[in-house]
């Protein structure tokens, strides 16, 4: 017999306001530091990516989104490297305190709306499997490529057409 008390979710929690989404490109802002910080507690601490592989030759490439709160901490982060073809989105990731309040759908628009506003033709990313429903959500599509392991972690190419 079930317990019906486990098998529901808990509840969502307020969300009051929305992120304040920081942008830059220098490896020596806050917004850089607190990134990497959010990378380090989710991908590093709680996945066991190598700390070797999460912080890599691509820092000084890319652009940094990062969100606050209302009480200005950091709660969400992404990269965004230029591509050919627009951007490849790296490193979405939400602080445990962020989760369940939409942080990671704040973040992937406002990459959606960077990439628009800076005339990409697409973006792309390899998404971890367990979260590629959130990503067919906000419009991506999964390429011809195949599942592969990046970290020891399985993942899909996926792409966004504007």
């Amino acid at each position: 017999m079930y317990n019906i008390n486990k098998l529901t979710r808990p509840a969502q929690k307020e969300v009051t306001k929305l992120l304040k989404i920081k942008i830059s490109s220098d490896l020596d802002s806050q917004v850089h530091q607190d990134s990497v910080a959010i990378r380090q507690a989710v991908f590093v601490q709680e996945q066991n990516v190598p700390v070797d592989r999460e912080v890599d030759a691509d820092e000084g490439k890319a652009i940094y989104f990062t969100g606050y709160n209302d009480a200005g901490e950091a709660e969400a982060t992404l990269r965004l490297l230029p591509e050919s073809y627009g951007f490849h989105v790296q490193r979405v990731a939400v602080a445990k305190a962020g989760r369940g309040l939409g942080r990671g759908r704040e973040m992937m628009t406002a990459a959606i709306n960077y990439g628009k506003e800076h005339g990409a033709q697409s973006l792309q990313l390899g998404a971890q499997v367990h979260a590629t429903g959130f990503y067919e959500t906000l419009g991506f599509k999964f390429t011809a490529k195949p599942q592969f392991m990046d970290a020891g972690i399985p993942h899909r190419e996926m792409i966004y057409t504007y």
